[in-house]
């Protein structure tokens, strides 16, 4: 049974998902118990929120990207061209995951069962969705060549951007953002097949 959502309890429900998201950060994995003990309220009340382990990590990974989504990957840029945009997404993504001590959990090994496993995927082939139509569409006005996939071409740079910042995040020190943020460019613009305008 969930919860009725009142203010003390959507209260009660954020507490926990903090909770858990640090406890996922600071070891790699979530017990229940450890993260009732972190948010301070009884060991029953996760289950009376989230049901399950399992419902407890989905909440923590739908919490992540949405976070991620109201960072870079919904935001609707002014820029006047494509590449304006998309250079800016890449840098607002790139600052997110690299400031959010979830990223490493997120994107390296995965944590819990086949359905935490689906939940996760069911988000990132909503990020191919969403990357897909605004390829298309810049296909569509003519900023990028139509000879290529946009759901293939979306699939490829999340999936290049995911193993690049997962790289980038077990060195030391690790690189500057905007390095990544460069090189990170020079991926997606060449798998795109960015169109330059021809200079005046």
């Amino acid at each position: 049974m969930t919860a009725l959502r009142t203010p003390r309890s959507a209260s009660s429900r954020e507490k926990l998902l903090c909770a858990a998201a640090e406890e996922l950060a600071a070891t790699g994995g979530l017990e229940v118990a450890a993260v009732a003990r972190r948010a301070a309220v009884s060991t029953g009340l996760p289950y009376r929120y989230f049901g399950t382990r399992s419902g407890l990590l989905i909440a923590v990974l739908d919490d992540f990207y949405q976070r991620l989504g109201e960072a870079a990957a919904l935001r609707v840029y002014a820029s006047t061209t494509w590449a304006e945009r998309e250079q800016q997404r890449i840098q607002d993504w790139v600052a997110f995951l690299y400031s959010e001590p979830l990223t490493p959990v997120v994107l390296g090994r995965p944590v819990g069962d086949a359905e935490v496993a689906a939940a996760n995927a069911q988000q990132l082939h909503a990020l191919i969705e969403l990357g897909a139509r605004n390829i298309a569409h810049a296909q569509h006005t003519g900023e990028l060549p139509t000879d290529r996939d946009p759901q293939l071409l979306a699939a490829a740079t999340l999936g290049g951007t995911n193993a690049l910042v997962s790289t980038a995040l077990t060195r030391n020190p690790r690189p500057p953002a905007k390095d990544l943020v460069d090189q990170l460019w020079v991926f997606v613009s060449g798998a795109v097949g960015l169109i330059t305008p021809p200079s005046s």
